[in-house]
């Protein structure tokens, strides 16, 4: 009984697990995002795309040209200057949805003025974006009273859809992206001009940490590209699109040959390259100065965005708390373009749970068979390798498996069989004392039938002995004999002739099987250990003597006995059996004549039946091997009076040993 509620508290917390796993509770969320936080934060990034470029309007562009926002005309004089540096896409990070504030005519003439035309600064921006190749931004918008689309000029994504069987057949799966009501625009002028849009939505997810974002959004039935989407398809002349559905939870983008890994509502996890300013800056001071060479940005797709303070938009990455909203945009686009996305296979709640039940399970066996320590060494080793397989998978192909489920489920099941297994060993002991407390309860209520109740207690705590390990038990039988004919011996010698009478001789030979007692509060996993024992075993198992002696004092108090000479000799024989004559025992270190004549009695009987008994983990020695062993510890493991009388009987020994049905 006591083994199944082990087994079942760690088998239990491994399934949960497996479940949360495959169902993905909202309230583990945070923590899936840790993990994965974690996981990206290990793994080496791989260097930027060289194609990728971003002009910043920082603070020494404000200084130069003047505050924000600039006339747009200003705006039109860095477009056309970008593109005679041969910039082959100028994606906005800016949106120009209201006309500019100066409404005055700019003369041809001006410095600002690159189209040597004279006109309103919106007029000379979408004469330079008219040049081509320039992507402009815009916002969508979930909320009611925003800017409608009717207002606007956008440029939808010529899509496929495309849908597995599974999700063909079921019609209450929604749409695979969100579903924008109003976007905020360029004006119509300029949208025109350019021909090309995107929009910029970028939302963190609940801890305020930015991991992904939408690539498409549906507006009044129509599919628009994000800013990155559609800068990579203008550079790269994307000329087919289609979205595969194949979950409601996976999807994939394919831009001709390029398939991007997408989530139910298409958005992509994005892969950062580092911390903030990882691509290449240039400041838009430097780029209207004329500081930068010739053909300096030769085919390069160039990101135009405002990082000075006050203007710019920041965000948080699991790489860095400060981020600007421009190079999210460029991030993205280097992840099309490198095509090294990170995403979850569409089985990965499965291989998590499997991972969770395979681990899990061996630990729960190992723990129930072996012990703790050995269930705790496997749980380390083996999380470890999920984590360090978590990194390289991630690094390698860039998939990404959540160990935490198997952590959870690990660290629960050890945790709660750790619990079980200190319970369990608890009420061990209690009944153990129980059972002791009973006995001698028992002695005490019967005089008439002292003898009786005396050996009902003997056998009582021998048995409890043979419950955690019966050979234990045979053990601590055979010792009565020896110990019987051991002290007879000794008797004739005059130093103990007085000490040892005919009545004490019988008590000690009827003690002799308690000498074992204590090891009922010894663990089973070191108690029936087939290898050597660590230092912190050996230790645990050399307090068997203390536990030994706890077991009848506790029962010596609870039945209110005081100086009883029976429990006295008991208490010298469970206590002091392991001591040596020259003080090298254990556990007080005893020497000499310190040491009770009963524990230097069973001290030897002890040795004498462990070094003649066949054990699992030895063989056994033989008589005559024993009989020199014991002869070389006299005078130091042994008292010299007790190895001489020994030596006297041992041939009496060997008949009784081998007469013995116990001993096999």
């Amino acid at each position: 009984m006591a083994s199944r509620l082990i087994l079942l508290s760690g088998v239990l917390p491994v399934v949960l697990s497996a479940l949360l796993a495959i169902g993905r509770p909202v309230v583990l969320t945070g923590l899936d995002d840790i993990a994965y936080d974690t996981l990206l934060g290990l793994v080496k990034a791989t260097p930027p795309d060289p194609r990728i470029l971003i002009v910043d309007i920082d603070e020494r562009s404000l200084s130069t040209v003047g505050q924000w926002p600039w006339r747009r005309d200003v705006i039109g004089g860095l477009i056309a200057r970008l593109r005679d540096l041969g910039a082959a896409v100028i994606a906005l990070d800016i949106v120009f949805a209201e006309p500019d504030r100066y409404q005055g005519v700019v003369a041809a003439n001006e410095p600002s003025n690159a189209s040597g035309r004279q006109g309103t600064p919106d007029e000379l921006l979408a004469e330079s974006v008219r040049g081509g190749n320039v992507v402009l931004g815009n916002a969508m918008t979930f909320e009611p009273g925003t800017y409608h689309a009717e207002r606007c000029v956008l440029n939808p994504l010529n899509l496929v859809m495309l849908r597995s069987q599974d999700m063909a057949d079921d019609r209450a799966a929604g749409p695979p992206f969100f579903q924008a009501i109003g976007a905020v625009c360029n004006l119509k002028p300029l949208a025109e001009a350019a021909g090309l849009s995107g929009f910029m939505n970028a939302a963190p997810d609940s801890d305020g940490i930015l991991r992904r974002a939408p690539l498409l959004i549906e507006l009044d039935g129509r599919v628009y590209p994000s800013l990155a989407v559609a800068a990579v398809a203008a550079a790269t002349s994307v000329r087919n699109a289609a979205l595969r559905v194949a979950t409601v939870n996976a999807a994939s983008l394919m831009l001709d040959q390029r398939i991007v890994p997408l989530d139910g509502k298409s958005n992509l996890l994005i892969r950062y390259r580092g911390r903030k300013r990882t691509f290449p800056y240039v400041s838009a001071a430097d780029i209207m100065a004329g500081q930068v060479p010739v053909r300096g940005l030769e085919d390069k797709i160039v990101f135009v965005g405002a990082t000075a303070l006050g203007t710019r938009e920041v965000v948080a990455t699991p790489l860095d708390t400060l981020f600007v909203g421009v190079e999210v945009q460029a991030t993205i686009a280097d992840n099309l373009l490198q095509q090294d996305f990170v995403h979850r296979p569409v089985s990965g709640s499965s291989l998590e749970a499997l991972a969770v039940l395979g681990l899990g399970l061996v630990v729960t066996l190992l723990v129930a068979w072996q012990g703790l320590a050995s269930g705790a060494l496997v749980a380390v080793a083996g999380l470890a390798a999920l984590w360090v397989g978590g990194v390289w998978l991630l690094s390698t192909s860039g998939v990404f498996l959540s160990p935490l489920y198997s952590t959870v489920g690990v660290l629960l099941a050890f945790g709660s069989m750790t619990v079980a297994k200190f319970t369990v060993e608890r009420w061990r002991a209690e009944t153990a004392i129980q059972k002791v407390e009973n006995a001698v309860q028992l002695a005490e209520s019967a005089g008439q039938q002292k003898s009786i109740a005396q050996r009902l207690m003997i056998e009582t705590l021998l048995s409890l002995t043979e419950t955690r390990d019966a050979e234990t038990g045979k053990h601590s039988r055979r010792t009565s004999q020896y110990a019987k004919l051991l002290a007879t011996e000794l008797a004739r010698n005059p130093t103990y002739s007085q000490y040892l009478t005919e009545n004490r001789i019988e008590l000690l030979s009827s003690l002799a099987p308690l000498h074992d007692i204590g090891k009922v509060g010894v663990p089973d996993a070191v108690l029936n250990k087939s290898t050597p024992f660590t230092p912190d075993e050996l230790a645990e198992m050399r307090r068997h003597p203390l536990y030994g002696l706890e077991v009848i004092l506790r029962a010596e108090k609870e039945a209110g006995i005081k100086d009883d000479a029976i429990l006295a000799m008991a208490k010298q024989i469970v206590y002091t059996h392991h001591e040596k004559w020259d003080g090298g025992g254990y556990p007080e270190g005893l020497k000499g004549p310190d040491i009770p004549v009963a524990g230097r009695v069973m001290a030897l009987v002890d040795v004498y039946d462990a070094c003649t008994t066949r054990r699992f983990y030895r063989r056994s020695m033989s008589h005559d091997e024993a009989v020199e062993f014991i002869a070389k510890g006299k005078g130091t493991h042994f008292d010299p009076a007790v190895v001489d009388a020994f030596l006297t009987i041992a041939p009496v020994m060997l008949i009784v040993s081998e007469g013995s049905d116990l001993r096999r």
